[in-house]
């Protein structure tokens, strides 16, 4: 149908951003899974196809401008405009017995922030063609200098430099680009959409990747006069 809505999620081939996608795709939105692994994209369109969601692959590396022009190119060709980016793709590269290297700094910087600008940018044409556009940058609460400066804290006692740094920048990159494009209707926040078992954390979290999708999906199909330029989780606002 011409009005269904279109939502490009990023790192959507499984955990969190794959239950967003599902999720989006339940709601009656035509969902693009960008992977970065071409055959993985594919695999998890058509497993969210098999669950009647009307699910794309699209080969996308947040770290490859090309990648991204080209990905911006095929969802303008096939759909005209995006109504929903969700930039769910990161990555961490360090752990409580092993500190981030200089070089682990800089692949989670250039996934984690400057991969979510690159994307933005490419498909703000799109966003913008479309009405009340929505853009939810997957977040962290340990991105929260409020809350790893409080000693009490449980985010202050995980000693993950590069992701809380990344997650930090990436909030700053949310606020900037929610003051940029506030006055066209196009609404920006982050989410942070707690501890989630996934691969990313050898699956010990303790929510489920469809628990921590539930919360980026309410800021994608908030209403108008929602907020724009926060940063939430589940139960509510979070500070910065």
């Amino acid at each position: 149908m011409a009005d269904t809505k279109i939502a490009l999620v990023t790192g959507a081939n499984k955990g969190i951003g794959k239950e967003i996608a599902r999720q989006l795709g339940e709601l009656g939105m035509t969902v693009l899974v960008g992977a970065r692994d071409e055959r993985r994209g594919r695999d998890a369109a058509a497993e969210l196809a098999a669950g009647k969601i009307d699910a794309r692959p699209v080969q996308l590396d947040v770290t490859d401008a090309e990648s991204v022009a080209a990905a911006a190119k095929l969802v303008e060709r096939d759909h005209g405009r995006l109504d929903v980016l969700v930039n769910n793709a990161g990555v961490l590269r360090e752990w409580f017995d092993k500190p981030a290297t200089p070089e682990d700094f800089q692949d989670m910087f250039a996934t984690n922030v400057t991969g979510v600008v690159t994307v933005t940018r490419a498909m703000l044409p799109l966003l913008r063609k479309a009405s009340a556009s929505r853009v939810v940058n997957v977040s962290s609460e340990i991105g929260s200098l409020a809350l790893l400066s409080d000693p009490n804290s449980d985010q202050s006692a995980v000693p993950f430099y590069a992701y809380s740094a990344s997650k930090a920048a990436l909030n700053v990159v949310t606020v900037m680009f929610a003051n940029e494009l506030r006055g066209e209707g196009i609404k920006v926040n982050a989410i942070c959409p707690g501890y989630c078992a996934t691969d990313m954390n050898d699956h010990q979290g303790v929510r489920t990747p469809a628990q921590g999708a539930a919360v980026a999906v309410r800021m994608a199909t908030g209403p108008d006069d929602g907020p724009t330029g926060q940063f939430r989780n589940e139960a509510g606002p979070l500070p910065w």
